[in-house]
């Protein structure tokens, strides 16, 4: 994509949903196939509520970014344009809350289901969003809000 596009949108295809999906999918695959028995004996150490927890705790951080922006008037799709540039609520203390609690309710279901791979695939998937969604939303965001957008970055880091 050339800038102008950047300016538009930040990506033509979702990548989020389409790598947090994947990775389950492989870690399924991959959990049946070539399962890390000595790490899935450990991950039972780990009590089951702890990973439930984990899984309404990121759908809690997904929903409340989401309420957010909408409240703000702005999509919540990965592939549109942004409307508005929030930085209130859970963008307070997170640029990316969404993509935050998909990567912690992702590492619950891992330990609720006893699944190496799928924790294994949680950095994986986090960096691969990281490189195709995160870096060109946030270019597309300084072309949308400029020195709001620098601003924000300084006070807020991008993860946690």
């Amino acid at each position: 994509m050339d800038e102008l596009d950047l300016r538009e949108k930040p990506n033509r295809i979702p990548w989020p949903p389409v790598i947090y999906v994947a990775s389950l999918a492989l870690a399924l695959i991959l959990q049946f196939v070539l399962p890390f028995q000595n790490l899935d004996r450990l991950l039972g150490e780990v009590p089951r509520w702890i990973g439930v927890a984990m899984m309404v705790g990121g759908g809690a951080l997904d929903l409340a970014a989401m309420m957010t922006l909408r409240r703000h008037g702005t999509t919540v799709l990965p592939n549109a344009a942004s409307k508005a540039l929030c930085t209130t609520g859970v963008y307070g203390f997170s640029r990316n809350p969404i993509y935050l609690g998909n990567g912690v309710g992702m590492a619950g279901l891992a330990l609720a289901l006893r699944w190496s791979w799928l924790l294994l695939l949680v950095p994986v998937a986090s960096a691969a969003v990281t490189w195709l969604a995160i870096a060109r939303e946030e270019e597309h965001l300084r072309y949308r809000f400029g020195s709001a957008h620098k601003d924000y970055c300084e006070r807020v880091r991008r993860w946690i």
